[in-house]
């Protein structure tokens, strides 16, 4: 799973074909939003601030599951 810097998570991992998008966050919690465009994965990646972005364009805006 690719690192990225954040104080918000500590890696990102993108599944192209099930559009799904999993996030470990730096409590060590990991998320998994379904039905993710491929634009919002990169957009997250480029994002200045990762966590900014995550708060406005995926927190509440896709379906959303614990896996740890």
């Amino acid at each position: 799973m690719p690192h990225v810097e954040s104080s918000m998570m500590t890696a990102v991992c993108y599944d192209a074909a099930l559009r799904e998008l999993e996030i470990t966050f730096a409590t060590g919690r990991v998320y998994v939003y379904g039905d993710v465009p491929a634009e919002i994965y990169a957009a997250l990646l480029a994002a200045p601030s990762k966590g900014e972005y995550f708060n406005a364009a995926i927190r509440d805006a896709f379906p959303t599951r614990r896996t740890r």
